[in-house]
């Protein structure tokens, strides 16, 4: 445990945003999940749109994101 105040702070600080970064992680990936076994445009585009916030909030890399979006496009032009 740190002694100096800042370092307290951090600590508190670090917590509290690994468990937001978390719960935001954890909704994408039950999106992505929904919208890979119900393959309608509607559950896709909310995925697609997901990933795109994940990846402006820092939460998911931009190839990353852009390997994602790929895989739902797919899936959406194959349903139709």
């Amino acid at each position: 445990m740190p002694n100096i105040k800042s370092a307290k702070k951090r600590v508190k600080v670090n917590a509290t945003k690994a468990a937001a970064n978390k719960a935001r992680k954890s909704n994408l990936k039950t999106v992505i999940k929904k919208a890979d076994a119900e393959r309608t445009p509607e559950a896709i585009k909310v995925a697609i749109k997901r990933v795109d916030q994940a990846c402006a909030k820092g939460l998911m890399h931009k190839n990353k994101a852009a390997r994602k979006k790929s895989q739902l496009a797919k899936k959406l032009n194959a349903a139709d």
